[in-house]
């Protein structure tokens, strides 16, 4: 029989217990780390409400109201399914941000891709647009690229502020042609929040 003597063994055991401890911790950390992971990419993204019954804009982080700007004004027509050129109807949908950038009238102006497929697909259903418009926004909308603004469903609307405008006026009447108007000091910490890119829902 062979002996062994405890300076022998004891590596060993001490080896066996080192990697024990390291699955053990490894898997605790993953346990933890990836609940989390998969819970902030639910919960970081920035999107906006817009309720044209209250008139308000809201920042949204996945279901929770981040920030509130109250007293926007939208078109003069108020909100609208169907949206014609000139109509001053402000369209109800869900849209994404084009394009954000400086404006010598509005201060900021941050686009959105209206006609989106939604209003185009209702148009061309009720033979609002013929076939060869239809295709342009097709097209223009399936490669993502922002739809044309010169057809008879309008477009150049997105979110702005009021430049050098009358704020009494802005708070007491909807008065644009179809945007969504919000004072210069709101439009400046909204542009704070959000991107190209960014969801507007417009209810």
């Amino acid at each position: 029989m062979v002996f062994l003597h405890t300076s022998q063994i004891l590596p060993f055991w001490r080896k066996a217990l080192l990697n024990r401890r390291l699955t053990l911790t490894l898997g605790f950390l993953l346990a933890v780390a990836l609940p989390l992971q998969g819970a902030t990419g639910s919960t970081n993204d920035i999107w906006l409400f817009v309720n044209t019954n209250e008139l308000n804009l809201a920042i949204m982080q996945g279901d929770n109201e981040v920030l509130i700007f109250e007293n926007i004004a939208i078109g003069s027509n108020g909100p609208a399914l169907r949206r014609s050129r000139g109509d001053k109807t402000t369209p109800l949908g869900e849209f994404t941000i084009t394009e954000i950038r400086r404006s010598k009238r509005f201060e900021l102006f941050m686009a959105f891709n209206y006609p989106n497929l939604e209003h185009t697909e209702r148009a061309f259903d009720e033979d609002r647009i013929g076939p060869d418009i239809y295709r342009v926004l097709r097209r223009e909308l399936d490669q993502g690229n922002p739809p044309s603004q010169a057809t008879i469903l309008g477009g150049q609307l997105g979110i702005h502020g009021l430049g050098e405008g009358s704020v009494k006026i802005h708070q007491s009447v909807n008065w644009t042609d179809g945007c969504i108007a919000l004072t210069n000091e709101q439009v400046a910490e909204l542009a704070s929040w959000i991107d190209v890119g960014t969801r507007v829902v417009v209810r």
